[in-house]
């Protein structure tokens, strides 16, 4: 695939991916976006999956770069996904329970 394509393909996505978050009521976000957090971590497989394709195919330097910084910020997105899970979850403990 043409690196133009896959530019295309991903502005596209952005933009979308923009308006539905952008629609949900603030009321439903945290618990839709813990309930997707497992979800998420296709992201991972997916950098992992194109870094692997860009590395074995071209081996460029930029490919390199480009497929870990996505690895990366994909980790941080389900690690931060737990993370505010974890913090919700907690909100709903009653003080004896453990």
């Amino acid at each position: 695939m043409s690196h133009i394509v896959l530019i295309i393909i991903f502005l596209v996505a952005a933009v979308v991916g923009y308006f539905i978050i952008n629609n949900v009521p603030t009321l439903l976000h945290t618990p839709l976006m813990s309930g997707m957090n497992a979800l998420s971590g296709i992201t991972i497989l997916g950098a992992l999956a194109v870094t692997a394709v860009e590395l074995k195919k071209y081996s460029s330097v930029l490919s390199i770069i480009i497929g870990v910084i996505a690895i990366v910020f994909a980790v941080i997105n389900v690690a931060g996904g737990f993370g505010i899970t974890a913090r919700m979850l907690k909100m709903f403990k009653k003080e004896g329970d453990d």
